[in-house]
């Protein structure tokens, strides 16, 4: 018999149950006979579960050894029946598995033929909205070694209902021996919809025009084969992609409406997170609502192409269907993939679908949830809830900046902080924080602590002169393992380009604050003193041209009054003449 583990094959035709279980790296060889084509068929393969293709696979090589060209590879998730050719003097294939105690199944054979003849005369082209084809020799026994390939081709914008009337092939378990295969595109390398044998009546749907039919035969038994008939229907109209994704600090949401699922072949009970235990909640839509930093959300740093120095932080999470759910099966591939972006000033939401290699992408927009507040003292453990936060001349604030985020990491810092007496920030305003680096002489920035940025500052001299004021603050939000970001930059003394990466920046308002209200009318008094000092040459030259002009105007009325003093004096009695009777 043949070894278990490995063999050197003459033989024209043969057929290989091998079983193979942990840490195994075995290999056959073949040696065909001279002008003929080689075809080796993997009709069935089960490997440990959830294996890749780096710790188990089969590989196949176009010669006499594992050195010579790789013709092809076949892991746990090939989605067809592996058919190689090979027309070199020798092919070898090698089985590799990885360490998991599992029993691996595996059945292959081979055989020679000599291309164009007689023996591969089968399959064909099939064009049109309808038509009939049938197996070789059909309703007489099919002949062995055969491998024939149908490519139905209906018209644009249809679909192909496959319909075998009568099927009858030699019937084992896995379908090992004589099978026909069906597959939803132009090749055997498309999507494989089932493969089938015995007797049966199978139906196959397409989800395009083009189909393809394959049916092998061995050397042992012969049955009549089959005969089938294929007809055409319009696709449906694309089902608008009824999808909503909300991205925030603290998680993430999306719904998706049935008819859209339907559309991508998914059953919603069997969806399923990057981990399979976050399910989602199924009402009139199916929802899946969960923290940024859980089922299996994959985070990642991503520059910006016109912004080098900027880095985005994207959370991305993929819904796929669950093994248990893959009915449909050419539909088992496609996946849902959203992706919260992180960027300058906003939140980028998108989510696309993967499907035959097509992306479709849907956005929306939202922001990072952050706030400031003040708080009683420097164990920040007491807020202020109310405003105008009334405070003293010189009183020591304690102001904490936040990111609501379940993402722990996360880092806030503190890049800029600006005072101003008018809540929309304008021309006036007063620095105590400007690029990392401390302004005002009071102030203390305290290390960073989890999604907090904390520092204090004493109540400035300008409160005395306003009547509030507000604080404005610039943070800088990094991912805590980057080392070259931003945050763990601090202060730049210099004015220069950011060279090193951020993630995202906002700003983040407080206040007013004002003084107290007593304080405020003696600090008012004396601001005024002040200021009438400030002004007192001003005052004094205003006072003396002020008293000249009143002095000169009391004399000139003074000099007036006598004028008309005297004048009605004289007026009052005056001589006059008498008339002469």
């Amino acid at each position: 018999g043949v070894p278990r583990c490995g063999a050197s094959l003459h033989e024209p035709n043969k057929a290989l149950r091998i079983e193979l279980n942990a840490n195994a790296n075995c290999i056959w060889q073949i040696q065909r006979n001279a002008n003929q084509t080689m075809r080796l068929i993997f009709s069935h393969f089960k490997f440990a579960p959830s294996s890749s293709c780096e710790t188990e696979s089969i590989k196949v090589f176009d010669g006499p050894s594992t050195d010579s060209p790789l013709l092809g590879q076949v892991c746990e998730d090939t989605d067809a029946v592996p058919v190689l050719e090979s027309s070199s003097d020798s092919l070898t294939f090698l089985i590799t598995t990885n360490s998991v105690a599992f029993t691996r199944n595996f059945f292959v054979y081979y055989y020679f033929f000599s291309p164009g003849s007689g023996t591969e005369n089968c399959g064909g082209e099939l064009t049109g909205p309808n038509g009939t084809f049938s197996s070789p020799n059909y309703p007489a026994p099919y002949p062995e070694f055969r491998y024939c390939v149908w490519q139905i081709q209906a018209p644009k914008n249809s679909k192909i209902n496959l319909e075998f009337q009568d099927f009858f092939l030699e019937l084992d378990r896995n379908c090992q021996l004589d099978f026909t295969a069906v597959y939803d595109g132009p090749t055997t390398s498309s999507g494989l919809l089932g493969k089938v044998c015995g007797r049966a009546q199978p139906t196959f749907e397409s989800s395009s025009n083009v189909m393809t039919v394959v049916l092998s035969t061995d050397n042992t038994n012969s049955y009549r084969g089959f005969s089938a008939q294929y007809s055409s229907a319009p696709l449906p109209g694309p089902v608008q992609p009824n999808t909503t994704l909300t991205c925030s600090s603290d998680s993430m949401r999306i719904v998706l409406s049935k008819s859209y699922l339907a559309s991508l072949g998914f059953s919603e009970a069997y969806l399923q997170l990057n981990d399979p235990s976050c399910r989602p909640v199924i009402t009139d839509s199916v929802i899946f609502s969960f923290p940024l930093a859980s089922c299996g959300t994959i985070k990642k740093e991503k520059g910006i192409k016109k912004r080098k120095s900027q880095q985005d932080i994207t959370y991305t999470n993929t819904i796929s269907l669950d093994p248990a759910g893959n009915g449909i099966t050419c539909q088992k591939n496609a996946e849902i993939t959203a992706e919260c972006r992180m960027k300058n000033n906003e939140t980028l939401e998108v989510i696309y679908i993967t499907k035959n290699n097509a992306i479709q992408h849907m956005a929306a927009r939202g922001r990072y949830n952050v706030s400031m507040a003040f708080y009683e003292s420097d164990l920040f453990s007491k807020p202020i809830h109310y405003f105008p936060y009334y405070v003293d001349l010189n009183q020591t604030l304690f102001a904490q900046v936040t990111l609501h985020s379940t993402d722990p990491n996360l880092q806030v810092f503190i890049d800029t902080c600006t005072a101003s007496p008018q809540p929309d920030f304008g021309s006036l305003t007063y620095d105590l924080i400007r690029s990392g680096c401390n302004k005002d002489d009071t102030v203390v920035t305290y290390p960073a602590f989890e999604n907090h940025g904390r520092f204090k500052f004493r109540a400035f001299r300008f409160l005395r002169s306003f009547p509030s004021v507000y604080l404005q603050c610039d943070v800088v939000i990094s991912d805590s393992n980057t080392t070259n970001s931003r945050c763990a930059r601090g202060c730049i003394t210099r004015q220069k380009r950011d060279i090193s990466p951020y993630t995202w920046k906002t700003n983040t308002v407080a206040g007013p604050i004002s003084l107290k209200r007593g304080l405020r009318a003696a600090e008012y008094s004396e601001s005024l003193t002040e200021a009438e000092a400030e002004k007192t040459p001003n005052l004094q030259q205003y006072n003396f041209y002020t008293l000249a002009f009143v002095v000169l105007i009391s004399n000139i009325l003074t000099v007036v009054a006598v004028i008309l003093k005297r004048h009605k004096h004289q007026a009052g009695y005056r001589y006059q003449n008498i008339q002469s009777s």
